[in-house]
């Protein structure tokens, strides 16, 4: 399989990544060179693992617009390396194809017209094997510039490190979009081979309680985050309390028996609208089969039996609400989250662990806050207090999405989880369910 899956749910961590690094050389600066280029190198062969199941032709195909190719994916985040560390910094940089700028832009409006998103599963040219030359290219020459730092290191460090994340953001939408792909094929292929699924109940659900009081949430320190996280600041929060662990799909099987898709008052008016117009009546990727008498889900392994003890999985923002109504609870907002997330005992599965789906809770306490599943939170996306974007097209990057979103915390199973921590702010639109999120409840204290 493509990473190590000698990894327990419980504690499937990635290593440090300065411990990564080659031997260390006698100057600090020297070290931190070292371990960016080793990160870099390990980042980039990830990815190309990811991809390394799949034929061309799996790579080429885009499922609906919010589907991207993992063909388009190899070539976006080179694409990103290129325009925002190469063009600027390496000398006499020459773009590899005057024409990927085009295609292979995602929304940078200040970096000029771009192909259609809908229509990125019709890029039948430049092929497969184009595209992995040019990660090659711009390998190579990112190697080149690590090794000649100049007074401009700094900020080329910066914006690799940038890319990095970004990139590592695009090897969880690589798992996501290849799922959906291959969940229109009429015979469910898998993805590839997994480690056999935790065997295991879930603990009962349980409440940890929190006195709130005004606190701060949000980023600080010199650690990698991105601008959305920032900048720390204080908010007042009322006791509440949270579930020790994620719903499960046990529990969501009792909502759909209460026919909580037949129940409007369950229901915001965006959500029942939505249900209505797509004929939603369970989470994404369930399927009933024998006559509608056994729940099977399709994952990247293929169809599975449903696990009763692990997470809910594939549900949209609207369902995570309608459920928490139903339960007589509410979902946490995202700073109930993040002050609870330090107080967590145990962490669900990362992408490091392998199976690329949620796992039932590993114990009892506060648990699976980083990992699993992508928690909904009540909170809308929103800019934090102070929050300014930056100049120019990297200022694009998650300023502009403001908008009609709502945040997302905590990671999942297709997370990589050097790339993760408490004060990430993930975002989707209400109705998205192709992303791997589920749902924490939470209550008044």
């Amino acid at each position: 399989m493509l990473i190590s899956l000698e990894c327990d749910a419980r504690d499937c961590n990635r290593s440090d990544l300065l411990a990564m690094a080659r031997p260390s050389r006698s100057l600090p600066e020297q070290n931190a060179q070292e371990a960016l280029d080793a990160r870099f190198a390990r980042v980039r062969a990830q990815t190309l693992a990811l991809a390394a199941p799949l034929s061309a032709e799996d790579q080429a195909i885009q499922s609906m617009p919010d589907v991207s190719p993992t063909k388009w994916h190899l070539a976006h985040t080179t694409w990103f390396f290129e325009t925002f560390v190469l063009k600027p910094f390496a000398p006499g940089w020459r773009p590899f194809d005057e024409a990927f700028a085009f295609l292979f832009n995602s929304y940078y409006e200040a970096e000029g017209p771009r192909h259609a998103r809908p229509k990125r599963g019709l890029l039948s040219r430049p092929p497969l094997e184009e595209v992995h030359r040019y990660r090659r290219h711009v390998d190579a020459a990112i190697a080149a510039l690590l090794g000649k730092p100049g007074e401009h290191a700094l900020e080329i460090a910066s914006r690799l490190e940038l890319g990095l994340h970004h990139e590592q953001q695009h090897q969880e939408l690589i798992l996501m979009d290849i799922k959906h792909i291959f969940s229109e094929h009429p015979f469910a292929p898998s993805y590839g081979a997994f480690p056999p699924a935790a065997v295991r109940d879930a603990p009962p659900l349980e409440w940890a309680r929190f006195d709130g009081g005004l606190i701060e949430i949000g980023h600080e320190g010199e650690d990698f985050a991105f601008d959305n996280e920032s900048p720390r600041h204080k908010v007042w929060l009322e006791p509440f309390k949270l579930a020790t662990r994620l719903v499960t799909n046990a529990d969501y099987l009792e909502f759909m028996g209460d026919g909580g898709y037949e129940r409007p008052e369950l229901w915001l008016s965006d959500g029942w609208a939505e249900i209505q117009r797509e004929g939603w009546r369970a989470p994404l990727y369930w399927r009933r089969e024998n006559d509608g008498d056994e729940q099977r889900l399709f994952t990247l392994a293929g169809m599975q039996p449903l696990n009763l003890a692990a997470p809910v999985c594939h549900v949209s923002y609207y369902e995570a609400d309608a459920y928490a109504r139903w339960a007589g609870k509410r979902l946490p907002s995202e700073a109930e989250w993040e002050v609870a997330s330090h107080a967590a005992i145990h962490k669900g599965a990362l992408a490091e662990c392998g199976y690329f789906h949620p796992q039932p809770s590993a114990g009892t306490g506060l648990s699976q806050m980083i990992g699993d599943a992508w928690e909904w939170t009540q909170s809308p996306y929103t800019a934090y207090p102070g929050f300014r974007p930056g100049p120019g097209a990297l200022g694009e990057y998650n300023g502009k999405f403001m908008c009609n979103q709502f945040v997302l915390r905590g990671g999942s199973a297709a997370t990589p989880g050097d790339h993760i921590r408490n004060t990430y702010r993930n975002f989707f639109p209400p109705a998205a369910r192709w992303a791997f999120s589920g749902m924490r409840l939470a209550d008044d204290a």
